[in-house]
């Protein structure tokens, strides 16, 4: 498997953790066996996370993330502290570089409360074996190392390798749904917003999980869907759309012919289609005065029509008849208090790990708020969302 061939919100992400000069960024460049991370005697080199995608035996592709020590002071280590604990939203293993000279402190303790109330597999890494004379008998997930002499730092590759066999599994953004030979309709806007001169992440995506389960792509922007399908012989079997062409593209398509976007597939293959989906219910309950948070999981520059500011607030409430306010948040960045929001219509989250997502569900789950994502929102907006979601028999019985 080449660099390339994973995009980074499909590998495995590992962050390393720690207090400040515990040698933690000497572990990930022992680890990598390159210079990711800026070492140094002072503390708090490390000022804000390094992400690394690479190839890491016996790993594979994956993405390393080296963050600031967990006891930075002072107002900006307290902003370096916060940008460290967002990075445990999309860790999928943590590692914990412990000064084995001084044994765990109390922050490292409080991490360590942190990674199991989270379910979050760890590895607790005591740096600097060089150092001392007596080891302690370690559990099945603590290992002696050092980054200076290199020691053990192959047996700690291995370590991680064995807790990332147990977190993979094969899945399918769409193609275990089809059958050889199905014929699917890929409808792609070119507008201003398309990037130029190649498709989206999701939409190569997609693409390659339908050829490799030996079916037929069609492709076609919503302009020429009608003369698409009237020019084939084989009735398709599923029609993909951007979300923002529902409106039309359920017109066009026959309802015998199944009907979905790129968000809601992306919503099932990363396990969280049934939250999704009973969140846009809330779009029934709105009252007037509600604010609803609409977030995007990448930064991008923001047209003059720009779906997540602009779109979604004529729509909602063209749909509602409510005088709603709106709060707008994109990136890494997501609110802690979600509490003041009536609901939350997230992007497909194509740039996020799953991880990631799975942690923005959760917050708002355990803040009773109600979430969706667009294509589903829209969907619902549109009264298509059972059609869209046909494809998936399962969900539709668990929202039935």
């Amino acid at each position: 498997m080449s660099l390339n061939s994973v995009v980074s919100a499909e590998r495995l992400h590992i962050g390393f953790f720690g207090q400040r000069n515990a040698g933690k960024s000497s572990v990930v460049n022992a680890v990598t066996g390159q210079e990711l991370a800026v070492v140094s005697d002072v503390k708090g080199t490390t000022t804000d996370p390094v992400k690394k995608a690479m190839e890491l035996l016996p790993l594979g592709p994956v993405v390393i993330i080296d963050t600031p020590g967990l006891d930075d002071e002072g107002n900006l280590g307290r902003l370096r502290v916060q940008k460290a604990k967002l990075v445990l939203a999309q860790t999928d293993i943590a590692v914990l570089v412990v000064d084995s000279t001084k044994g765990l402190m109390p922050e490292d303790m409080q991490l360590i409360e942190y990674f199991k109330q989270k379910n979050l597999p760890y590895i607790i890494a005591y740096n600097k074996l060089d150092l001392i004379k007596e080891k302690k008998e370690l559990k099945e997930n603590e290992i002696y190392v050092s980054a200076q002499t290199k020691e053990n730092i192959f047996e700690l590759k291995e370590m991680l390798g064995s807790f990332a066999k147990n977190i993979k599994n094969e899945k399918h953004i769409v193609s275990n749904n089809l059958n050889k030979g199905d014929v699917v309709i890929l409808v792609i806007p070119i507008d201003s917003s398309a990037p130029k001169g190649r498709l989206i992440l999701p939409q190569q995506q997609t693409i390659r999980d339908i050829l490799d389960a030996h079916c037929t792509v069609i492709a076609c922007q919503e302009q020429e869907l009608e003369l698409t399908l009237s020019g084939l012989k084989v009735q398709p079997k599923l029609v993909i759309t951007d979300s923002q062409a529902f409106e039309y593209v359920a017109k066009v398509v026959p309802k015998n012919i199944m009907l979905t976007s790129f968000s809601i597939l992306f919503a099932n293959y990363k396990g969280m289609l049934v939250e999704l989906a009973t969140g846009a219910a809330k779009l029934n309950l709105l009252k007037d005065g509600d604010v609803i948070l609409i977030s995007e999981g990448c930064t991008h520059h923001r047209q003059c029509n720009d779906i997540g500011t602009v779109k979604f607030p004529g729509w909602i409430e063209k749909y509602t008849g409510k005088k709603l306010s709106y709060e707008f948040s994109s990136g890494l960045e997501f609110p802690e208090d979600l509490k003041k929001y009536s609901l939350i219509i997230h992007c497909g989250g194509c740039m996020l790990n799953e991880k990631e997502m799975h942690s923005r569900i959760e917050k708002a789950k355990r803040q009773k708020v109600a979430i969706t994502n667009y294509g589903i929102a829209i969907s619902q907006i549109h009264g298509i969302l059972k059609r869209t979601l046909q494809i998936f028999p399962d969900v539709l019985e668990l929202l039935n």
